[in-house]
C-alpha cells in the first residue's frame, strides 16, 4: 500500500471507531504501519474524531522517535503528540511483523468484560470464525506492562481485553483491525444478554475449529494471505 492511501486508511479506521459505538469524545486510537519504511501513523492525543484530519495523524518510528519529515513519503508532517497508547501499538508491531493495524477502544459491553477481569467464551459460530476460541482478558497492568500483558495473554484471536482497562485489537490492517475490535464488541454484547437467560456453552474444540477453518480458508470472495 502507498503511504498516502495508508494515511487514509489510518484516518478512516479512527473515524469508524464512533460511528461504529467503540468509542465517545477523543478515547482509543486506531493505528497502521509501512512496513518497508519501518513508520507508523496513529491518532493524536486528545483530538476528537469529528475534528480529525489525515494531515493530523502522528508519524512515528518504529522504536518510538518522530519520523524526520524528510522521513515521510507524502511530506505531512505535524507538531500534534501522538497518542498516550502509542508505545503499546509500537511493542505490538515489534513483537508480530503480520500485524499491520492496531486498534484501542474502551467500547461498553467488552469493557465490562474486562472491568471483572473475564475472557468472552466461545460460544457462537461468529466467534469461532473471527477469534478461534475465547476472546481472553489479561490481567491488569499499566505503563509499559500493558503491551507485554496484551503480548502474554494473546491466543490468534485478533483481540485482548484488559482488565480494567479495555480492548486492543489488531490484524493484517488498520480496517482488519476495525472489524477485529467491532466484532469484540458485538460478540461481548451478545454472550453478556445470554448469560441473563441462561448459560451458555462453549463450543466443542473441534467445532471451533472447523468453523476458523472454513472462515479463514473458503469464505468470502478473496483469499486471504
Amino acid at each position: 500500500m502507498e503511504f498516502e492511501a495508508l494515511r487514509l486508511e489510518v484516518w478512516r479506521a479512527n473515524r469508524d471507531l464512533p460511528a461504529l459505538g467503540l468509542v465517545v469524545m477523543h478515547s482509543g486510537n486506531a493505528s497502521g504501519i509501512d512496513r518497508e519504511r519501518g513508520l507508523v501513523l496513529i491518532k493524536p492525543s486528545g483530538v476528537d474524531y469529528g475534528a480529525l484530519r489525515p494531515e493530523d495523524l502522528a508519524v512515528l518510528t518504529l522504536d518510538g522517535g518522530r519520523a524526520d519529515p524528510a522521513q515521510v513519503p507524502d511530506g505531512v508532517s505535524t507538531d500534534l503528540r501522538p497518542s498516550v497508547d502509542a508505545p503499546h501499538h509500537l511493542a505490538l508491531y515489534r513483537a508480530d511483523p503480520a500485524i499491520g493495524g492496531v486498534v484501542h477502544t474502551h467500547s461498553n459491553f467488552a469493557t465490562a468484560w474486562a472491568t471483572v477481569g473475564r475472557s468472552i467464551p466461545c460460544v457462537l459460530t461468529a466467534m469461532a470464525d473471527e477469534f478461534g476460541g475465547e476472546i481472553p482478558c489479561a490481567p491488569y497492568a499499566s505503563g509499559d506492562e500493558i503491551a507485554n500483558a496484551i503480548l502474554s495473554h494473546r491466543t490468534r484471536a485478533p483481540a485482548v481485553l484488559l482488565t480494567g482497562h479495555g480492548v486492543f485489537a489488531f490484524d493484517r490492517s488498520p480496517r482488519a483491525a476495525v472489524k477485529a475490535a467491532a466484532m469484540t464488541e458485538d460478540a461481548a454484547k451478545t454472550v453478556w444478554l445470554a448469560t441473563h437467560l441462561g448459560q451458555p456453552a462453549p463450543l466443542p474444540s473441534d467445532e471451533i475449529e472447523r468453523w476458523w477453518t472454513r472462515y479463514h480458508e473458503s469464505y468470502g470472495q478473496v483469499t486471504r494471505p
